[in-house]
């Protein structure tokens, strides 16, 4: 696969992976440095970075399930947020991959007496493996449907 260089790119990626399970997505557009979320130091009225770069970050929600919130960040990495768990610094590269594992029944919840507590693990090619607590006791129904 050609790598995520783009904003753009990781958001066509999305709306493929998402069409090909007959998902739609909602996406959000957040252009120019006085209206990305991590450049908060940005001057006011100031669009570009100080380099001359327009910074672009998108917002993508997913319908169906599982629920997904997905922001891709100018910074090269995105945070996906699966069922109300959030994996932050995924790189751009690994969103069809993550996608893919949730989609094709790989990911998986897994529970542990102690410390207690319930994770979501998604599994990639190549022996990666993404790792979140569940900050809630409480599973939805899709993370309670992939409990081993």
């Amino acid at each position: 696969m050609e790598p995520l260089h783009s904003t753009e790119a990781v958001v066509r990626a999305i709306r493929e992976a998402a069409a090909e399970r007959g998902h739609d997505i909602q996406v959000t557009h957040d252009i120019g440095a006085d209206q990305t979320s991590r450049r908060t130091a940005a001057d006011i009225g100031a669009t570009t970075d100080p380099d001359g770069s327009l910074p672009h970050e998108a917002h993508v929600e997913v319908s169906g399930s599982p629920r997904l919130e997905i922001q891709v960040f100018p910074e090269d990495d995105v945070k996906i947020t699966v069922e109300g768990v959030e994996f932050h610094d995924i790189p751009r590269d690994d969103v069809p991959a993550f996608l893919t594992s949730l989609y094709n029944g790989v990911a998986y919840v897994k529970g542990r007496f102690f410390p207690p507590g319930w994770w979501l693990l998604v599994p990639l090619p190549g022996d990666r493996t993404y790792k979140e607590l569940i900050a809630t006791d409480l599973l939805t129904p899709w993370l309670s449907g992939r409990v081993r």
